[in-house]
């Protein structure tokens, strides 16, 4: 393990810290103590109520003044979060989540692939940077939350308003999840599906099953409109993102007797979307279908995120270069999966990507990483730091 000492330490100490959402338990100091002696200026933002306070930290180091006249300045930002999911039973642990264990050439603990190894090596990485490039153009900045496992109400999104009102400049976002499916760098991020979830209720008139001439069932009623909306094309996708899926979620009527027609039948769906949609656009294709089948319906929507897509361009082509650069391997452009706080981040910064280690383990049982994908995190992070500052100064 002294391939990776200084990566590999700093994972190991944030994992030992048991950072349950909305608790930084001491990250972010962690982190901020290790950014301050670069000249980064740590702030933190807390927000939420008493019971659910999150803690977010915006740290940024300035560029340094031109050196030759002309030289243009673009601030780049490590995002990601310093929280983590419930451990689920700890009998059904072979060691303590929250005690970082090795076995097999593996890290164990809560957080080691989402996204703790990440974090270290975002630090790391800019501590090499700086060290070889302390006159750089580059800014450079850390937006860390205790609250994207959770609600993500009082993190990201809280800070990113803080930035906008401030009228601060992003020019590049790189956000430590695991996207990488076999080895670091395998797989990338330069978009999201949108989200949008409904809860649709739709009213009859409960009565005795004998007499159905008495009632009206919304079961039957909504049968037709549901198969319907089950057999739309709502869009055909594009070159970055899959077509918009629809999918029903849950399905509650009846009252638990069997001769009881029910009064009301509610589905909660969700729509995960892609570009070529639009929140307002599906919601009026949905309520058409429905007015159209004559339904005495509510429906009440959750917009969870929208869309984001990185076309490639300056941030991709220098992500690219360094997964090549320290790999070898020709990263493949995905915006597959759930949603992550670049959906944020991408509204007031024109270019997000998403990049960090395998997450064939996030979220389960015994969380682990191989330790041979560490430092070739570390190490790319830092290449893109390289790439980004040779654009500037040549």
């Amino acid at each position: 393990m002294s391939h990776t000492p200084h990566t590999l330490h700093l994972a190991e100490q944030l994992i030992s810290r048991a950072s349950l959402t909305p608790d930084d338990a001491g990250c972010q100091d962690l982190i901020a103590a290790r950014l301050a002696p670069l000249g980064f200026v740590c702030e933190t933002i807390t927000s939420g109520p008493d019971n659910f306070r999150v803690t977010n930290l915006w740290a940024k180091r300035p560029a340094a003044p031109a050196i030759h006249a002309g030289v243009a300045t673009e601030l780049i930002v490590f995002a990601g979060h310093t929280d983590v999911v419930p451990t689920g039973p700890l009998e059904q642990w072979h060691s303590d989540p929250f005690a970082p264990t090795h076995r097999d050439g593996k890290l164990y603990g809560r957080g080691a692939s989402d996204m703790k190894t990440s974090l270290a090596a975002f630090v790391v990485a800019v501590e090499e940077f700086v060290a070889a490039q302390p006159e750089t153009p580059l800014s450079i900045a850390f937006l860390l939350t205790s609250d994207e496992e959770g609600p993500s109400v009082d993190g990201t999104i809280i800070v990113c308003d803080v930035l906008k009102q401030r009228g601060e400049k992003l020019d590049y976002c790189i956000v430590g999840e695991p996207t990488s499916l076999e080895r670091t760098g395998d797989m990338i991020k330069n978009g999201r599906r949108g989200t949008m979830s409904g809860r649709l209720t739709v009213k009859g008139v409960q009565g005795h099953i004998a007499y159905p001439h008495l009632a009206k069932n919304p079961i039957h009623l909504l049968a037709p409109a549901l198969a319907e909306l089950v057999g739309i094309e709502w869009d055909q996708g594009n070159a970055f993102f899959p077509p918009t899926s629809w999918q029903v979620s849950n399905i509650h009527g009846g009252t638990g007797a069997s001769n009881v027609i029910p009064g009301a039948v509610v589905i909660d769906f969700n729509f995960r979307f892609s570009t070529e949609s639009t929140p307002q656009g599906l919601q009026d294709r949905v309520q058409s279908v429905l007015t159209r089948h004559g339904l005495d319906f509510d429906l009440a929507w959750t917009v969870g995120g929208l869309p984001f897509l990185t076309t490639p361009g300056t941030l991709v082509d220098a992500v690219v270069a360094a997964i090549k650069q320290e790999t070898g391997i020709d990263t493949v452009l995905s915006t597959t999966g759930g949603t992550s706080d670049g959906r944020f981040i991408a509204k007031i910064c024109p270019q997000v990507i998403e990049l960090g280690p395998p997450n064939a383990t996030i979220h389960k049982i015994d969380e682990h990483l191989n330790v041979v994908d560490i430092e070739p995190l570390k190490n790319i992070y830092r290449r893109v730091l390289e790439n980004l500052n040779t654009r500037l100064t040549t």
